[in-house]
């Protein structure tokens, strides 16, 4: 017997407890139709113990409080959260300015302290090699056609300075001629 009295008194308090948990895992609505199902009737009016009120009232308090409570702090965590956005987007615009300037400095570069695209740089280098390969290409032909006419020049003035060279000969055993037989008619007049 007396063991069964501590087996009596732990299943009462595991009951109530149970029955406890019960109520408190039961939503607002639900918990409004147990009172109205435990409470008695009175002609056309339920009456509902002051203890069954009380309670009600105060799980009511209670779950309003923690709603309250549960709203503070989403509502500060969605402040911290829009403030996180908002640091965010400005440190999203600053990479990507930065990342904009990046780009526009890659695809530029300084020539002549000028900035401009790599593309324009590549047109203009370009322009400048196949300019000068154009002017080396028509001096290189002039140059041919004067070394030609040089060579031709040159040819004909050795021709000509070796027939100058005969004719300077030619001109110098004429003289000589001239002079024998000038100075033979001189000493045939002499000796005549």
């Amino acid at each position: 017997m007396k063991s069964l009295y501590p087996l009596l008194f732990a299943l009462l308090v595991s009951t109530t407890a149970f029955t406890q948990q019960a109520r408190d895992t039961l939503s607002l609505p639900e918990k409004f139709d147990n009172i109205y199902r435990t409470s008695s009737s009175y002609q056309e009016y339920k009456v509902i113990r002051k203890t069954s009120f009380q309670d009600l009232k105060k799980q009511v308090s209670d779950s309003l409080n923690s709603l309250k409570s549960d709203l503070e702090f989403k509502e500060k965590r969605i402040l911290a959260q829009k403030d996180s956005i908002a640091n965010i987007k400005e440190v999203a615009q600053t990479f990507e300015s930065d990342w904009r300037q990046t780009v526009a400095e890659k695809n530029s570069i300084q020539f002549l302290g000028i900035e401009i695209l790599k593309s324009t740089y590549n047109v203009i280098v370009w322009s400048i090699i196949l300019t000068l390969l154009i002017l080396l290409t028509y001096f290189v032909i002039k140059f041919k056609g004067s070394h030609v006419i040089t060579s031709k020049a040159k040819s004909d003035l050795q021709e000509l300075e070796e027939e100058f060279a005969i004719f300077k000969k030619k001109s110098l055993e004429r003289e000589q001629k001239l002079r024998r037989q000038l100075q033979d008619e001189i000493n045939k007049q002499r000796g005549v």
